[in-house]
């Protein structure tokens, strides 16, 4: 019988070796680190008379991976107490400590003699059973466990996370031929629901599945690159969004891998493979000079991109491969990129580009046509099937489509035609899949070709599609321009929004009340979530500003209180309502989750009320609800201090304090401790929904309408002055004061004696008035005018 998995030990304290402990931290497993002993003092250790037997130089690697968790950025810690999860330690000293865990995973140096010395010692103190792993990148999982025993063999297996662990999705779960089955399962449900990634079952090939494909796709980038005379700026102008892959695309990608790291990952296949395949993972000779020179990216400073100051200020300069000097960046210009960007759609805006008759067309085929055809050769090799190679290039390199989705979007027969008629040889599989009548990998259920057949793809029942659910309109029970009801069954309704940028406008203010109403009638509860890219970044800016300019301030004074009414319809409703958050949570964002009986937040939400950043202050009962919170926060029985609580929220608004992750969201107060986090975020609507039962079954009653105790006018100084300070000191401008000011009447409840019990309506017009008159401000306007233009705060 497999025991839960309480206490983990990894050994190697490096950039992921830490990494992965940091995520362990995040979901509350406690592990220990362990590193090699120094064999060398540092001058501080000489300084402080130290020797290298007292414990703090045997503990020093992991030690200070440790502290450096800290600062990183991203950060790898939801927050930053988490890191006292993590105990540092020595592979001397503390490998008696691994009979205490039950999972062991080795991060150390890729070096398979090294590795299989390390397991060896880690036979010696595990205790039989535990799991042990290694996330090697490549290296064959069978040969490092020769000559372990029956029992480590049977408890071993490659789990490869990808960096950063806590942001990239991807795990590849790799078994050997001796790994029991029911480990390997349990290291997969694991995986999904405990680590929150997505798992992928790999063979035990050089390079697994993602960096076999990513590797190779690169490096035939780099090949068409040269051979075309193509600049490093013109390719990553054309690999990034404009192909569905991160704003990095190709050697932004590679500073920021590292580009001894890359040419590591390269040697491990070509020391492996024979031919053609051999040739492509030889990089070329400038990428070896690049390593040579200490030029690795963004840890040595320059790699392909080197930051320069100039005239101008701070200028990115792009690597010239031939000079081996740095110049201006450069542009793919052609009609195609054009099209590709004014296309509407995935499919569309690849069809663009790939099709075209110019130089980037021909540059994304050349670069695409063989990273498909490489992927249907070595399908079968690497993986079990067409999805699992999709599922990691997307999970782990951050491709919007796969390889075999990308073939899909520009049309199988048109593609293979192209690739005919140029000369090559594409698969015999892909042939026969064309000649059986079958003209896609996947068809519109989700099901996938292998081997002769249409594959019905497995789905966790805890990942709930909104998209699949709303194919059966049966399911959609109503829905506007804004926002949808679907119907998620077992008496449990979800409103989705889907206006641009999931912002609140009057569509989807309409929608909560009528969804609320329905629900009411109907149904056990509401959960409020969408699957676009962000929960919602607040109201609808653009809908503001037009009025604004055209002075239409009892319109605004109206929406405001529509708003306002709309959010006291979620607080009071006699149905629960579940807010299940994930990405931008911001300002309306925030305000639409707070009023809600509960939040399930995905791991990575982030949330705040940072309406500061376009002149105003939280318009739709966000000053109220987050002091609230910090009342709630309160023990029973506890004094309250009002001005502690005052100052805090004052602080989190004026300054728009942002939790970047759930764990910090909470720390702010934005989410309370009854509120649920679910860390895969595929599992985020299943989370919701259940706790809606969950409320629903246990008998939920809404909140009773109650009075709230202020600061008054002598808290309004206290929080004034503080603003003043920091405005005598040059940190905020006139305009920030003017907001500041606004904010503290608000949350002092105005002009009436500390202690002051008020209505909830009495603070919400303090706040609606606040707003409106602050959206008559022309450096607001301004604000406004620049955050909608430059997607990014103006200070004025």
């Amino acid at each position: 019988m497999i025991g839960k998995i309480g206490k983990v030990a990894v050994l190697g304290s490096g950039v992921m070796g830490s990494g992965i402990a940091a995520h362990l931290a995040n979901i509350g497993i406690p592990s220990l680190l362990l590193d090699i002993v120094p064999k060398n003092l540092t001058e501080t250790e000489e300084k402080k008379g130290l020797t290298l037997e007292d414990r703090a130089v045997r503990n020093r690697l992991a030690a200070e991976a440790v502290e450096k968790l800290k600062k990183q950025k991203p950060a790898p810690l939801a927050k930053k107490s988490n890191v006292d999860l993590i105990t540092p330690g020595n592979m001397e000293d503390d490998m008696k400590k691994l009979a205490e865990v039950d999972w062991i995973i080795e991060v150390v140096v890729e070096n398979l003699d090294v590795k299989k010395i390390v397991f060896e010692k880690v036979e010696e103190y595990r205790k039989p059973g535990t799991i042990v792993s290694s996330n090697t990148s490549g290296i064959s999982i069978e040969a490092m466990a020769e000559g372990r025993s029956d029992d480590f063999r049977a408890h071993f297996l490659g789990t490869h996370f990808f960096n950063p662990p806590r942001y990239l999705k991807l795990l590849e779960v790799i078994p050997t031929k001796d790994t029991k089955p029911e480990i390997f399962e349990y290291m997969k449900v694991f995986g999904e629901d405990i680590l929150g990634k997505g798992v992928v079952e790999a063979k035990d090939t050089p390079n697994f599945i993602a960096n076999r494909i990513g590797t190779y796709g690169l490096l035939v980038t780099v090949r068409e690159m040269v051979k075309g005379g193509y600049s490093v700026g013109e390719v990553d102008s054309v690999t990034g969004p404009a192909l569905g892959r991160p704003k990095s695309a190709t050697f932004r990608t590679l500073d920021v891998v590292g580009l001894d790291t890359f040419l590591h990952v390269a040697k491990n296949v070509y020391d492996q493979v024979e031919g053609e395949e051999k040739d492509v993972f030889d990089p070329p000779a400038f990428m070896k000079e690049m390593a040579d020179k200490g030029w690795l990216g963004s840890k040595s400073g320059q790699g392909f991109y080197v930051k320069q100051k100039g005239a101008q200020g701070s200028e990115i300069l792009e690597l010239d491969y031939e000079t081996m000097e740095y110049g201006p960046r450069k542009k793919l210009k052609a009609a195609s990129v054009q099209q590709s960007k004014q296309a509407k759609g995935k499919a569309a805006k690849l069809k663009a580009l790939v099709y075209a008759d110019d130089r980037a067309g021909e540059l994304v085929w050349n670069l695409l046509k063989p990273v498909l055809i490489y992927s249907a050769e070595k399908v079968h090799e690497i993986s079990d099937n067409v999805k699992a190679v999709d599922d990691a290039m997307k999970w782990g390199f951050g491709w919007e489509l796969g390889p075999f989705e990308t073939w899909d979007a520009i049309g199988v027969e048109k593609s293979v035609e192209k690739m005919e008629a140029d000369g090559e040889t594409v698969p015999g599989w892909v042939k026969e899949m064309l000649s059986s009548g079958t003209t896609s990998f996947y068809n519109e259920e989700g099901s996938y070709y292998d081997r002769g057949d249409m594959i019905e793809p497995v789905i966790n029942p805890k990942v709930i599609n909104l998209k699949t659910l709303k194919k059966d309109e049966s399911n959609v029970i109503m829905k506007n321009a804004g926002a949808t009801l679907i119907d998620l069954g077992d008496g449990v309704a979800n409103l989705e929004f889907h206006s641009p940028n999931n912002s609140i406008g009057l569509d989807v203010m309409q929608m909560i009340t009528k969804s609320i109403e329905e629900v009411e009638k109907n149904y056990k509860g509401l959960v409020i979530n969408n699957q676009g890219k962000n929960f919602c970044v607040g109201a609808n800016l653009m809908m503001i500003l037009m009025e604004a300019q055209d002075m239409n301030y009892p319109e605004i004074d109206l929406v405001v209180r529509q708003f306002q009414n709309t959010m006291a319809r979620i607080r009071y409703s006699q149905k629960p309502v579940v807010a299940g958050t994930f990405g931008m949570t911001l300002g309306g964002g925030a305000e639409i989750s707070m009023p809600a009986a509960s939040i399930q937040a995905s791991q990575e939400t982030y949330m705040g009320l940072v309406e500061v950043g376009v002149g105003l202050i939280p318009g739709g009962g966000g000053n109220k609800e987050l002091y609230l919170r910090q009342l709630e926060r309160l023990p029973e029985g506890a004094q309250i201090d009002l001005q502690g609580v005052a100052n805090q929220v004052f602080e989190s608004i004026a300054m728009a304090k942002v939790g970047t992750s759930a764990q910090e969201a909470a720390e702010l107060g934005y989410i309370r401790p009854q509120d649920g986090i679910s860390v895969n975020g595929d599992h985020l609507l299943h989370d919701a929904k259940q706790k809606v039962l969950h409320l629903a079954d246990g008998g939920y009653q809404p909140p009773k309408r109650r009075k709230i105790p202020v600061v008054g006018e002598t808290g309004y100084a206290t929080m004034l002055q503080g603003a003043k300070t920091m405005h005598f000191g040059g940190y905020i401008s006139d305009h920030d004061l003017k907001i500041a000011q606004k904010l503290a009447f608000v949350l002092a409840g105005g002009r009436v004696p500390k202690g002051t019990e008020v209505d909830e309506q009495y603070l919400l017009d303090l706040e609606r008035e606040a707003f409106v008159s602050l959206v008559a401000e022309p450096k607001t306007q301004q604000r406004m005018q620049h955050m909608l233009t430059k997607g990014k705060p103006l200070r004025n």
